[in-house]
């Protein structure tokens, strides 16, 4: 692939994939035709479906591996890579193993997914500055504000991933490609804050949306949220307690933007019941679609779960993927007695010893598997296309039992209310029927582990407390290189990028 189609997808702005929503939300999306930029955005539904291809990047499970939550998973003590050999799914166990190079890993998929949002958010915002006729000044101001949270929400995917990466707040011109350089971490923060700050401010977006037509699409809780992550990642602790305590009010009560816990841990992770009142980042995938292979950034389904099936599955329940992400023996035993067990653990080595099951061992088999978005036999996709690629469970990115326990961290980190923090730390533990323990930053991260499991968290945790290199170095974590990937070997090439230390 062409290095303009790397990195700068649609920075060039030549054309644009129109998308429109399909009826179940508004995420789910079909590419319907191709003209010519310049001569688009002539009216509100040529903006709108623009600003719809500005979100299609952030339900993309992969464009050349399947780069996806999975990867981070693996790079984990959740999870080992897995697979048939341990060259079957490289992009999981280089990350496990940390053998990473330019070369080899996911990293081109994540550099890919991330710049090709951003260009497509440039280009609408570019498009916004100028006069849409018939579009009025509310709907373009919440335009205005659900592309700038698509920017820092993108961007903060590559600051965590990369470090230092290019910074765009406008589409470039092709003779400007092989001279960008990269921007430092702290320039890329303050971008993300600038965007989510003004995304948040004033009215922009709506506190709640109607889930049967627009589940998915950006609110204010969704980007107060973020923004509160954000300033928890940059250790600004009373910023993003601030934040937090807006998203997560009174904990055991439902507040304006409609958040509050589930009663039921079990039911968080049903592909039957998407957009709960505890979700708050939520991707949808779905199999209407009947997506097919050839481009994975196209599918439409959740191949992470085909991903997570035991292999030659033969048995109740589930149905057979590829053996990705084993569960580790440490995560067995620390959750082997927690009420969450079932919900996080699929114990397919019971199933056997039971004789009520077959399947074949993969590479680092343990006999455990991710349960939260396990293949489940009653939701595989029976319509046109493999089910592999359109199994119709959504990713929660962010949930509400996530954002009650960054905020109690940043509490206790910042000085605030321990009193708080332990209210917020043990509402989660008491809706799984545990008993109340004090807030310690040792608490609080044992609590995440267990509460989320399996869901992408556990890496980005272990690196941004400081405690990967001790965690991670018996997987061969290499302490200041593998906080970062490498950068992609193909956006090197005749430009003027420079590769992360020690890759």
């Amino acid at each position: 692939m062409k290095k303009q189609q790397i990195l700068y997808t649609a920075l060039l702005a030549t054309s644009l994939p129109l998308l429109t929503s399909c009826q179940e939300n508004f995420l789910e999306v079909d590419a319907k035709a191709t003209k010519v930029e310049t001569n688009y955005y002539k009216n509100p539904e040529e903006v709108f479906n623009g600003l719809v291809a500005a979100y299609d990047p952030m339900s993309w499970e992969g464009t050349v591996q399947y780069g996806n939550f999975a990867c981070l998973n693996a790079a984990s003590d959740d999870c080992y890579g897995g697979g048939g050999s341990s060259s079957d799914v490289p992009f999981l166990n280089t990350m496990n193993a940390f053998t990473l190079d330019p070369a080899n890993g996911p990293q081109l998929d994540f550099w890919q997914k991330n710049f090709t949002g951003i260009s497509r958010v440039n280009t609408i915002l570019t498009k916004l500055e100028g006069e849409v006729p018939n579009l009025s000044a509310a709907v373009k101001k919440r335009y205005v504000a659900e592309a700038k949270f698509l920017r820092g929400y993108y961007y903060f995917e590559l600051v965590r991933l990369f470090g230092k990466v290019p910074l765009f707040t406008a589409p470039i011109e092709t003779s400007e490609i092989y001279n960008v350089t990269q921007a430092t971490p702290e320039t890329v923060y303050a971008q993300i804050e600038k965007d989510l700050t003004e995304a948040v401010a004033e009215t922009n977006l709506p506190d709640k949306v109607p889930v049967e037509t627009e589940g998915g699409r950006v609110t204010a809780g969704m980007a107060r949220a973020l923004l509160g992550k954000v300033y928890l990642f940059e250790k600004k602790w009373t910023k993003a307690a601030e934040l937090l305590a807006q998203v997560n009010g009174t904990p055991g009560t439902t507040n304006k933007y409609g958040y509050q816990l589930l009663e039921d841990f079990n039911t968080i992770f049903q592909p039957d019941n998407p957009f709960s009142s505890e979700a708050i980042i939520e991707i949808p995938h779905t199999s209407i679609a009947a997506s097919g292979w050839g481009d994975a950034s196209k599918v439409e389904g959740l191949i992470a779960s085909k991903m997570f099936g035991p292999r030659s599955y033969n048995g109740p329940e589930y149905y057979s993927g590829w053996g990705g992400c084993p569960i580790t023996p440490g995560l067995y035993h620390a959750l082997h007695y927690d009420p969450r067990f079932k919900a996080t653990v699929a114990d397919v080595d019971s199933l056997v010893k039971a004789k009520k099951a077959t399947y074949i061992p993969g590479y680092e088999d343990t006999g455990y598997f991710i349960q939260k978005y396990a293949p489940l036999k009653v939701f595989e996709s029976k319509g046109a296309g493999p089910s592999a690629l359109n199994y119709p469970q959504n990713y929660i990115e962010m949930r509400l039992a996530d954002t009650y326990l960054m905020e109690a961290e940043a509490l206790v980190q910042g000085g605030g209310s321990l009193t708080r923090a332990a209210t917020l730390l043990n509402a989660v533990r008491a809706r799984v029927g545990l008993n109340p323990v004090e807030a310690t930053l040792a608490n609080i991260y044992n609590e995440r582990r267990l509460e989320l499991a399996t869901e992408g968290h556990r890496w980005y945790d272990l690196v941004r407390t400081g405690r990967a290199a001790t965690m991670l170095a018996s997987d061969g974590f290499v302490a200041g290189k593998n906080e970062v990937l490498p950068i992609p070997l193909p956006e090197l090439n005749n430009t003027k990028l420079v590769q992360n230390p020690n890759y």
